[in-house]
């Protein structure tokens, strides 16, 4: 168990651009949605750098390739046989295979201008956004992919030590996987029960979900980082940031709990994890990026009177 002195703020993003909703939404509908993304990365970036932020991008391994042809190189030799084949990133990524849709899938630029970006972490997402509570998946499969993932960032340079599951569906049992690949690090879920399932997400489940957001039911910092397989520490989200609905009153709600989680985290020395995917700012740009720094603009405030410092889950663990 690791203990820090002070409070800290820790931020990570699940990188993901059409990967993470291709079975949700109809890419032409969002292709501006996914280019507002990709133009607002690099001002994140450099907020980041302003405000001396550290943070991970837990980032999908398909966005490291070049273009479909390469794509079509990197298939891994075993895949998940999601019942629900809707599910699977290669039946879908098969089907749309054009130079108009590369963008809304591969990103290495963007990766390296990640990397180059002082205090930044590039976590995994698993390879393929793969689901590992979904029917017709395995630990095979789950290996495969991972595997995948850590030797694409391998060629980049990068060594990867902080893995994101995808929806949020955390799996146990796929621990010992995540250690032998080299994973030291691993996001889990808040303890609410409506964090508990996130496999089949139920109304109830999304109802408190929202209701969280803008009223907060129970405290989302905590003191210590608990070691949850050998050699692999669990990180607990503790707030997802919700892009501006441009209703303001509620938004302004919905700001507000958590810069006051904010500081409650700092003045009790603990530490307060806030995550959201980049595309999530893909809606409303302008707004969401004011938001952005009015947290980033709290935290410097926070870390002048109470040290409170910025960490990515990899350095927390580190220096914890």
């Amino acid at each position: 168990m690791l203990v820090m002195e002070n409070g800290a703020l820790v931020i990570s993003l699940d990188f993901e651009l059409l990967w993470g909703v291709f079975d949700k939404v109809d890419w032409r509908e969002k292709k501006e949605y996914f280019e507002n993304t990709r133009k607002l990365i690099p001002e994140i970036l450099r907020l980041f750098e302003q405000h001396e932020i550290s943070c991970t991008w837990a980032t999908v391994g398909m966005l490291f390739n070049e273009s479909w042809d390469e794509w079509n190189e990197n298939i891994p030799e075993v895949l998940p046989e999601y019942t629900n084949s809707n599910l699977s990133a290669y039946n879908f990524g098969k089907s749309i295979q054009s130079k108009e849709t590369e963008k809304l899938c591969f990103a290495p630029e963007l990766i390296r201008l990640i990397k180059d970006t002082r205090g930044q972490e590039i976590g995994t997402h698993t390879y393929a956004h793969y689901y590992c509570l979904e029917p017709g998946q395995g630990s095979q499969s789950f290996r495969a992919d991972l595997k995948k993932s850590v030797d694409l960032t391998e060629k980049f340079g990068i060594e990867i030590n902080s893995l994101v599951f995808p929806r949020n569906q955390y799996n146990v049992s796929y621990l010992e996987v995540c250690r032998e690949i080299g994973i030291k690090t691993v996001r889990t879920n808040p303890q609410n029960w409506y964090w508990q399932n996130t496999q089949k997400d139920n109304l109830a489940d999304k109802i408190f979900r929202t209701g969280d957001a803008y009223f907060g039911f129970k405290d989302k910092s905590y003191k210590d980082i608990q070691e949850i397989h050998p050699g692999i520490t669990g990180h607990k989200a503790s707030r997802l940031l919700r892009p501006a609905s441009g209703k303001s009153i509620m938004d302004k709600i919905r700001l507000q709990r958590i810069l006051s989680e904010m500081q409650e985290a700092a003045k009790n020395k603990e530490i307060y994890h806030l995550w959201w995917h980049p595309h999530n700012f893909g809606g409303n740009p302008d707004i969401n990026m004011q938001e952005l720094k009015i947290i980033l603009d709290e935290f410097k405030r926070l870390k002048n009177k109470y040290n409170f410092a910025s960490h990515s889950m990899n350095s927390i663990s580190l220096e914890g």
